[in-house]
C-alpha cells in the first residue's frame, strides 16, 4: 500500500476515486507545525535556530498520518505546487523523521497543477524529492515575518498605545491606503470649464464637440478657470460659423488579455462579481479540489496560486477548438497566442489559472456548483476562451472642426468609434478602476468643407476631483506594481488590516482607521526604510534568489537583522513628545483640516488661546487643548464632515475611558459615555450606583450624541402589553445584549432592529414565540435553525449558527467558533470538519469526554496531586503568556 499525503479532505476525497486499492490518501489540513506565538520562537544568537510547534489539529493529523505509515510501501506527498505546498510537504516529513515513523520507507514529492485523473496519474510517474531551495525561501519569509512582528510590534504598544501590530508586507500595504488618504486630504479643488457644441450635418444628423483651440493655441482640460473666461467663450460661439476642417479615421486592434494568475482573478472578481479576495480564493480552491460533476468528482480548474499567464499546448489546442465551434473559425486567430509574465520577481512557472476541460461550459456545471462557485468558473472560462480569440478591429475617428467668429478663429473636436469586428470583445471585456471608458459613440458620416448648422452651446462648470481610495482590487494592483508580497498572500493580507481594525470598508473602498494612520506615521518617522516600497520589493527579489538556489536564506537574514536590530535600539530612549511632534507633523493635513472660516486649524474653538494637538491616552491618540485643565476639550483625530470641530466636551473622544457628552436637562446632572469592563457605556452623573446603560452593538461611542445616550438612559421602556396577562412587556438592554422581557421571560431582538424603535407588534411576537417554546437559547430570541454544511465523515450532520458570541459551527456536542476571517455564509464543509475536529482534538464536546473517560481508573491522578500540579504549573504559565503580535503575512 502506498500512502498519499495532500492538504485538504476535499482534495483527499477526489484523489481517492481516481487511485485504485493500492492507495491510501490522507489529508494533512494545511500546515501541521507552526512557530509558537511567543518570544524565541526563532533565535537569533543561534544562527536564527526556528522552534517549531505541533498542537491540537497539527498532532491529530500527524498521528494519523505516522499511523497510516506503518504498513505503507512508500510516503508520496502531494501538497499545493508552489512555495506554501513544498514547506507543508517538508514539514510532514520532518513531523514523521521526529516520530520515527519512516524506517526506511521510501519518501517521493509529486505536483499536479490540476486535480484531474490524468494530471494526477502524470505527475505519480514522475516523482522528485522534496525542493530544500523553495523550502528554504519559506523559511526565510516566515523568519522575516516573525522577527518583524515580534520585534516591531512590541515598539508599537509601548511607544503608541492602542496600536495593535507591525509587519514586514502588512505595513506597506496600510502605508498605500494612509499615503492615498493624506493625498486626499490634502487634495484643494480646483475650478474648470468645458464648452461643448452640438451640432447638425446637412442630413440633420446630430453629435456633440468640445471647444480644444482659440487663435491658434490649444485648450487643455484646466484652461478655463472661471465663469467670465467660459461665457466670454460660449458668447462667440454662439455667433460663429462653422465647418468640418479635417476628419480622421484610424483603425487600430484591441488585444484580449491573458489568462488570469492569482492577482487578476482577485482583481476582477471584485469589480464583476464583487467578491473580495479571501472570497475569491476559497471559491477558487473548491473549483480546484474537485465537485461532483454527473457522479464524476473531477477538479475543474487548474492551480489558483500562480503568477504564471501561459496555458499548456493541449489546453491552447482546446480553447481554439471550443471559439471555432461556439463562435465561428473567424472568431480563431491564424496562431495560438503566447504570454508572458510581466512582473520581475514572478513565481516558479505554473500555469494560468484555467478550467482544466475547456469543453465543459459554464452551463454544463453551474446546476452541479453553488452560485457563486458557478459565477466564478464562468469568469474564468470565459477570460481564458477569451485570451485565445481573434482581436477586435475598431475604427477610432477624429474630427476638427472651425469655428469662425469675425476675425478669431477657434477650434473644436469630436471623436468616436466604430467596432468594425467584436472579436474576443463578443465574449469577455476586462473591467476597469477609477477609469472612465473609452469614447465610443458614433460620429455621422462628413468629409473636410463641410457645413454645420449649431444646434446649441452649453458652458459646463466642473472642479477637479481627488484620487479616489483604493478598493480592495486596486489595491491588489498596486501591490503587484510595485513588487510588495506575494499575489496567493495578498487577501490574506488585507484580511489581517480588517482584523487589527487599521482599515475598515465603506462602498467597497478601503478608509483607513485612524489608529492605521497614526502606525504609518510611526514607522514613517521612526522605521522608514522598513515601509519603504523599493526596500520590501527588493527583499522579495532576494527571497526569490533563495528560492533559485541563488544566495543563503541565513545569510539574508544575518543582513537584514543587523541593520534591523540598530534601528529598533535607537527607539529605546525615544520620548513621547517626540512621538507626538513626529506625528503633528505628518499627520497635519489630515488631523487638521482647513476651516471653513479660514481661522487657525489648530486654534481650540472652546477657550480661543488654546492650541491643539496630538495627545496620547490609555485608550489611543486623540486631539487635546494645551490649555487643559481649565479646557477640557478633546475630540477624535478626525471628526464626521456633519460634526465640524464639535461643541464643547461634547465633541470630544475619550480622555482615559470617559467622553462627557452633556447635560440631563431633567435632573441637571452629566451624560457621560465611558469604558468598562464589559464594553462601553452611558452614564448618568457619578455616586454609588449611578444609572448606566450599555451601547448597542454597532453603536459608535465616538460620534454618539447626548439625545441618543438620553434614550438610552430611559431604558428599560415598556413598549406593549401582553396580550393574555395584560402586564407590561419591557425593552432594555443587558449583559446579552438588547432585548423585551414579560415577567421573567426574556427574548433576545434581532440585528436588524432597533431597541428604541421596536414596536408593540414586534415585541409581542417575540414574547408569544419564547413562551410557546419557539424560542432558542437562554435569555435569547428565537434561534434560526442554521445552515447545513452536511455530514461529518465520522456520521452526524454539521450546522453552521449565529450565536451569542458569534458564528459556531455546531456537530453533535461539539460547537466550534468560528474564527475572525471566517463568515457564516462563506464556511465551506471543508473547512468546518477542520475546526470541530481541531476542537474535539482539544478536549471540547461530548466526544473528547468521552475518549477522556474510558481510561483506566488506576492512571487518573487523586484530587490532591492534581491541584498541587495545576498549582506549581500556573506560574510557569504566566510567564509565557506574551501578547500576541502579527508574525505572519500569510
Amino acid at each position: 500500500m502506498k500512502l498519499l499525503v495532500v492538504e485538504s479532505p476535499a482534495k483527499a476525497k477526489t484523489i481517492n476515486k481516481y487511485l485504485g486499492s493500492d492507495y491510501e490518501v490522507i489529508a494533512s489540513f494545511g500546515h501541521i507545525r507552526d512557530l509558537p506565538a511567543k518570544d524565541g520562537s526563532v533565535d537569533p544568537e543561534n544562527d536564527f535556530a526556528m522552534l517549531w510547534e505541533t498542537e491540537g489539529r497539527g498532532a491529530k493529523q500527524v498521528s494519523e498520518i505516522a499511523k497510516a505509515a506503518k504498513n505503507a510501501e512508500k510516503i508520496i506527498l502531494a501538497t499545493d505546487p508552489d512555495r506554501e505546498g513544498e514547506a507543508i510537504s517538508w514539514h510532514v516529513l520532518e513531523a514523521l523523521n521526529q516520530k520515527r515513523a519512516i524506517k526506511g520507507i521510501p519518501v517521493e514529492r509529486v505536483t499536479f497543477n490540476a486535480v484531474t485523473k490524468e494530471a494526477v496519474q502524470t505527475a505519480l510517474a514522475n516523482p522528485r524529492q522534496i525542493d530544500q531551495a523553495l523550502v528554504d525561501a519559506y523559511l526565510a519569509r516566515r523568519a522575516l515575518d516573525y522577527l518583524v512582528g515580534f520585534t516591531l510590534s512590541p515598539v508599537l504598544w509601548r511607544k503608541l498605545p492602542g496600536a495593535r501590530s507591525a509587519g514586514r508586507v502588512q505595513s506597506v500595504a496600510l502605508r498605500l491606503v494612509c499615503d492615498r488618504e493624506r493625498e486626499i486630504e490634502a487634495f484643494r479643488a480646483r475650478e474648470y470649464w468645458s464648452l461643448t457644441a452640438t451640432l447638425a450635418t446637412a442630413a440633420g444628423a446630430t453629435f456633440d464637440a468640445r471647444l480644444s483651440g482659440a487663435d491658434g493655441k490649444k485648450i487643455t482640460r484646466l484652461d478655463i478657470g472661471t465663469g467670465e473666461e467660459a461665457a466670454a467663450f460660449k458668447a462667440a460661439l454662439e455667433t460663429a460659423t462653422f465647418s468640418v476642417a479635417e476628419v480622421e479615421a484610424k483603425p487600430v486592434k484591441r488585444h484580449p488579455q491573458p489568462p488570469f494568475q492569482t492577482s487578476t482573478l482577485q482583481q476582477e472578481a471584485s469589480r464583476k462579481l464583487g467578491l473580495a479576495p479571501a472570497r475569491t480564493m476559497q471559491l477558487a480552491q473548491r473549483l480546484y479540489e474537485g465537485a461532483d460533476i454527473g457522479g464524476e468528482t473531477v477538479g475543474l480548474i487548474t492551480y489558483m496560486r500562480t503568477d504564471g499567464v501561459d496555458m499548456d499546448s493541449s489546453a491552447i489546442t482546446a480553447a481554439r477548438r471550443v471559439i471555432g465551434k461556439e463562435f465561428g473559425d473567424n472568431y480563431v486567430p491564424q496562431a495560438p497566442r503566447k504570454y508572458t509574465v510581466k512582473a520581475k520577481n514572478a513565481q516558479e512557472a505554473h500555469e494560468a489559472i484555467r478550467p482544466t476541460d475547456l469543453s465543459r461550459l459554464p452551463a454544463m456545471v453551474a446546476r452541479h456548483l453553488e452560485p457563486e462557485q458557478a459565477k466564478l468558473y464562468e469568469l474564468i472560462w470565459k477570460r481564458t476562451i477569451a485570451s485565445q480569440m481573434e482581436s477586435a478591429s475598431i475604427e477610432r475617428t477624429t474630427v476638427d472642426i472651425a469655428a469662425k467668429v469675425g476675425a478669431r478663429d477657434l477650434e473644436l473636436r469630436a471623436t468616436g468609434q466604430v467596432v468594425l469586428f467584436d472579436g474576443f470583445l463578443t465574449l469577455y471585456q476586462e473591467s476597469r478602476d477609477d477609469e472612465e471608458d473609452e469614447d465610443s459613440r458614433k460620429l455621422p458620416p462628413m468629409k473636410a468643407g463641410d457645413p454645420l448648422e449649431k444646434r446649441a452651446i452649453a458652458a459646463d462648470q466642473h472642479f477637479t476631483e481627488p484620487p479616489p481610495r483604493f478598493s480592495e482590487a486596486s489595491l491588489v494592483k498596486r501591490m503587484e506594481e510595485l513588487g510588495i508580497g506575494r499575489p496567493s498572500t495578498y487577501a490574506a493580507t488585507l484580511g489581517t488590516l480588517r482584523d487589527r481594525e487599521y482599515v475598515r470598508i465603506e462602498k467597497k473602498r478601503l478608509v483607513p482607521e485612524d489608529k492605521g494612520m497614526l502606525v504609518t506615521a510611526f514607522l514613517e518617522s521612526f522605521f522608514k526604510r522598513y515601509v519603504e516600497f523599493d526596500f520590501t520589493a527588493s527583499l522579495e527579489e532576494k527571497l526569490d534568489r533563495v528560492s533559485n538556489a541563488e544566495i543563503d536564506w541565513k545569510a539574508l537574514l544575518r543582513e537584514f537583522w543587523e541593520e534591523f536590530t540598530a534601528t529598533i535600539g535607537e527607539t529605546k530612549e525615544l520620548r513621547v513628545t517626540e512621538v507626538l511632534d513626529s506625528l503633528n507633523g505628518i499627520l497635519g493635513d489630515y488631523v487638521f483640516p482647513p476651516r471653513a472660516d479660514g481661522g487657525d486649524p489648530r486654534r481650540c474653538q472652546v477657550c480661543g488661546t488654546g492650541t491643539l494637538s496630538l495627545k496620547l491616552g490609555k485608550f489611543g491618540a486623540f486631539v487635546g487643548c494645551s490649555n487643559y485643565p481649565e479646557c477640557r476639550f478633546t475630540r477624535p483625530l478626525t471628526v464626521p464632515a456633519s460634526d465640524g470641530e464639535g461643541s464643547g466636551e461634547g465633541g470630544g473622544q475619550m480622555v482615559n475611558g470617559v467622553r462627557v457628552l452633556g447635560t440631563d436637562p431633567d435632573s441637571g446632572l452629566e451624560v457621560s459615555v465611558r469604558e468598562g469592563r464589559f464594553g462601553t457605556y452611558v452614564q448618568l452623573g457619578e455616586g454609588e450606583k449611578p444609572k448606566r446603560s450599555s451601547l448597542p452593538k454597532g453603536e459608535n461611542a465616538a460620534t454618539l450624541s447626548l439625545e441618543k445616550a438620553l434614550a438610552l438612559l430611559s431604558l428599560p421602556r415598556e413598549v406593549a402589553r401582553h396580550p393574555e396577562s395584560g402586564e407590561p412587556i419591557l425593552a432594555g438592554i443587558g449583559r446579552y445584549g438588547p432585548y423585551v422581557q414579560h415577567g421573567k421571560t426574556y427574548a433576545n431582538i434581532d440585528k436588524d432592529d432597533d431597541i428604541l424603535d421596536i414596536g408593540a407588534n414586534r415585541a409581542i411576537d417575540l414574547i408569544v414565540a419564547k413562551e410557546s417554546g419557539a424560542g432558542g437559547r437562554r435569555f435569547g430570541a428565537a434561534a434560526t435553525p442554521g445552515r447545513e454544511l452536511g455530514d461529518h465523515p465520522s456520521g452526524g450532520k454539521m450546522v453552521v449558527r449565529a450565536g451569542k458570541y458569534g458564528p459556531y459551527v455546531n456537530w453533535g456536542k461539539i460547537n466550534a467558533t468560528l474564527p475572525k476571517s471566517m463568515t457564516q455564509e462563506e464556511i465551506t464543509p471543508e473547512q468546518a470538519i477542520e475546526l470541530v475536529n481541531a476542537k474535539a482534538a482539544a478536549g471540547g464536546g461530548a466526544k473528547a469526554k468521552t475518549k477522556a473517560s474510558a481510561k483506566p481508573a488506576a492512571a487518573k491522578t487523586p484530587a490532591k496531586a492534581k491541584s498541587t500540579t495545576a498549582k506549581k504549573a500556573a506560574p510557569a504559565k504566566k510567564a509565557g503568556a506574551t501578547k500576541k503580535a502579527a508574525t505572519t503575512e500569510d
